[in-house]
């Protein structure tokens, strides 16, 4: 009977969709079912055990080791691990051996049961289930003591796939069939697409719903969809031959992947099953960001209490919050994907495609503001969610929750590259640029005023994270065949999508027009970020009247104002505002001097050598921001006075060292030496604003320039000085900062 072959084919079908629904969504190395041998050890056999890779950052060889049991995925605690269990775990895993494993959690933390503790393999066996250990689910560890194994990226001979289904659906794409919307980018509309084998098939409209429009719309990049208008699709669709391979789909809308969603595949890729023949079509709301109208943009406003900090890319970063009129983040407790999608939605992107803990995106400043957030994944802001306040013992900044979002695909990628460099991080940049006569040639751009802000723009629209140097001459790197330029006075802001939104000259102009003065970059995945302790500069600031006698050095050094020149040497005193100065690196990679040790140059006075010319400017304003008084600190030596637990100071200035700041390390000059502060002699009693910049110059690459300025409130009344008020320039809300609406500000490389 036809019905009854129809329901047998429909329980196999979701039989093989429970099947590899789950092993989709951890990123995992499909099981391997190994031949059935009897273990007189255990219950299970090994040939019931499922294996798999999951979590981040991660290849196809390497991840925390997660083991199905009993109906369950499970991890396995790190105590006791070697490479021994490892060698054991690849081979389950369809691997050759191990190259090496990891301990506390290094992909992130499980979830759910740990299933093994204690194992001890000797290497030889043939699965985990008969080597020594504690029992299946009897562990006194935490997730975050999770093992994770390194395979050798080299298969077992004879290895097939045993969990091959020709019915996946990995990729998906929105095809557009309006001439127009296929020149243009973001893709907002189309036929929903699947990848099949070497092509692509379609959905069958039947039963389609907003809801799963909505997922679709969230693999995208987009955060909303919207109604389509069908009629135009199905005379297109009437010319059209259809192949397809879904005929109904029913998600919840809070998927972040198709592949989630009930699916039912037609194995007969006949067209008779989908009555009417119509392939499903989407149509999505694009964010802010990727809207193609200026009028759109202004409709579609950016949240204003919710940001992402310290990523590369656009839609990734740490989760901060504001509350009250106070930028904090959000402890990693419970942080999914369900949560990290209502806030990647939240802010004009699409669902999430990774929910990071453990401060992935290195830590925050200030207050935590949330615990164990739980999202249905309908909510349409972070704060409908439910969540928890903190206390101060739940959590600290290890435990920043960070995100990846999708987001639209754009093409910059192909208007731009970079060649000659010894790897593919750098290079000399060239464009690709239209000729009045249509024709794409690839031209240099001319290295005068290239700059840090202007690199990082290229490094983040060739996807490979932070610029660490803008070059402007780049005669020692192969030329290409390319010798000329084609652009010159390129000025961007650091936050542009591609170096076609920066501003530059409309003919070229460029004083040394050769193939060696272009410019060029050297990025880097990850960068530091230094940050100034603001309520210590509050608890250290007094004035001192020091005689010019003692200050021959700081004269040499350029530390007094103009004034100096013309006092009565070595007569008389100068006024001077003193502080402390401690600058730590939240980053995720060292704060290292542009400069090679080559060019660093010895200070007598001091007895060491300075690394950078100007590292910070200290400046005392007006309430409108006038400068009534100036200091700036080269880098005396830049080095780790002190570490975060656990961090080992790497960066010394004696006897010729290197110097840098270590992540997670800081860097203190004392209120009592040399320079350390702004002479205010010539100051009338007021109040003024105290401002402390770091890296003011971009001399070095950091993940976050908003961080980099300090201000405070300061009362002056010719004897004392009160300071109150000192914050990050990016710590507070808009509205708090009004207060100190004259303060130029720093320019930002990042979305925020």
């Amino acid at each position: 009977d036809h019905s009854d072959l129809c329901q047998w084919w429909r329980h196999i079908v979701v039989f093989l969709l429970h099947a590899w629904i789950p092993s989709c969504f951890a990123q995992t190395t499909p099981p391997v079912r190994l031949s059935p041998t009897p273990t007189p050890q255990t219950a299970e056999g090994p040939e019931t055990l499922k294996f798999r890779l999951s979590g981040f950052p991660r290849k196809h060889n390497e991840g925390r080791i997660e083991v199905f049991y009993k109906g369950e995925w499970g991890t396995i605690c790190d105590d006791d691990f070697s490479l021994a269990n490892a060698h054991v775990l690849c081979r389950q895993l369809g691997f050759v051996s191990a190259t090496g494993w990891t301990h506390s959690a290094k992909y992130g933390k499980g979830t759910g049961k740990i299933w093994l503790d204690n194992v001890q393999c000797s290497g030889s066996e043939r699965s985990v289930s008969v080597c020594k250990s504690r029992g299946w689910g009897n562990s006194d560890c935490t997730h975050d003591e999770d093992a994770g194994v390194i395979c050798k990226d080299e298969r077992l001979p004879g290895y097939v796939d045993s969990n091959v289904d020709e019915n996946k659906v990995e990729e998906v794409r929105l095809r557009p069939v309006f001439t127009i919307a296929t020149k243009r980018m973001p893709v907002t509309e189309g036929v929903v697409e699947v990848k099949n084998k070497d092509g692509w098939a379609q959905i069958c409209d039947n039963g389609w719903t907003p809801k799963n429009s909505h997922v679709v719309c969230g693999m995208m990049g987009f955060p909303h969809e919207k109604k389509v208008n069908k009629n135009f699709y199905k005379l297109y669709s009437e010319r059209q031959k259809n192949h397809f391979l879904v005929h109904s789909v029913a998600c919840l809308g809070t998927e972040v992947h198709l592949a989630a969603c009930p699916l039912e595949f037609n194995y007969d890729n006949a067209t008779e099953s989908c009555p009417g023949g119509m392939p499903a079509v989407v149509s999505c709301v694009p964010g802010p960001l990727y809207a193609q109208s200026t009028v759109m943009r202004k409709k579609l406003k950016m949240p204003s209490t919710i940001r992402l900090k310290g990523g590369a890319k656009y839609g990734e970063g740490r989760v901060e919050v504001l509350k009250g009129s106070e930028w904090g983040t959000i402890c990693d407790d419970r942080w999914n994907l369900l949560s990290a999608s209502v806030v990647c939605r939240e802010l004009g992107f699409g669902s999430a495609k990774e929910a990071l803990t453990g401060a992935r995106m290195g830590q925050g400043l200030g207050p935590i503001h949330m615990n164990e957030v739980q999202c249905t994944g309908h909510e349409r802001s972070l704060w409908n969610c439910r969540y928890k306040n903190i206390t101060a013992e739940d959590c600290k900044h290890t435990e920043d929750a960070s995100l990846r979002c999708n987001v639209p695909y754009m093409g910059f990628e192909k208007t731009v590259r970079i060649l000659g460099g010894r790897s593919r991080y750098e290079g000399r940049v060239e464009v690709l640029y239209t000729e009045t006569n249509g024709t794409l040639r690839w031209g240099l751009i001319c290295g005068e005023g290239w700059g840090t802000e202007e690199a990082m723009v290229v490094c983040r629209q060739l996807g490979l994270g932070y610029a660490n140097h803008g070059l402007q001459e780049t005669w020692y790197w192969d030329s290409s065949n390319v010798t000329e330029m084609v652009m010159s006075g390129v000025k961007c802001t650091g936050d542009e999508m591609s170096l076609s939104q920066c501003q530059h000259h409309r003919t070229v102009n460029c004083q040394k027009a050769l193939a060696r003065f272009s410019a060029g970059v050297i990025c880097s995945e990850t960068a530091s970020d230094l940050v100034l302790n603001a309520p210590l500069v509050q608890q250290t600031t007094y004035i001192e009247d020091r005689p010019l006698h003692m200050l021959y050095c700081a004269a040499e050094e350029d530390c007094l104002s103009k004034s100096a020149a013309k006092a009565n040497w070595p007569y008389g005193h100068r006024r001077l505002l003193r502080f402390s100065s401690q600058i730590h690196n939240i980053g995720r990679a060292d704060f290292r001097p542009k400069a090679g040790r080559h060019s660093w140059v010895w200070h007598a006075c001091h007895g060491h050598y300075h690394s950078m010319d100007i590292f910070t400017h200290y400046d005392l304003m007006s309430a409108n921001g006038t400068k009534v008084a100036e200091g700036h600190k080269a880098s005396f030596c830049l080095e780790d006075s002190d570490c975060d637990e656990g961090v080992s100071k790497r960066y010394e200035c004696a006897n010729f060292g290197e110097q840098g700041i270590t992540v997670g390390c800081w860097d203190l000059y004392r209120h009592d030496i040399d320079c350390q502060w702004i002479d205010i002699s010539d100051v009338k009693p007021g109040n003024y604003i105290l401002q402390v910049v770091i890296n003011p110059n971009y001399e070095v690459a950091e993940s976050d320039f908003t961080n980099n300025a300090m201000k405070c409130n300061c009362k002056y009344d010719g004897h004392r000085i009160w300071v109150h008020n000192c914050h990050i320039g990016d710590a507070f809300s808009e509205e708090a900062e009004k207060k100190f609406e004259k303060y130029p500000g720093q320019l930002n490389n990042q979305i925020s």
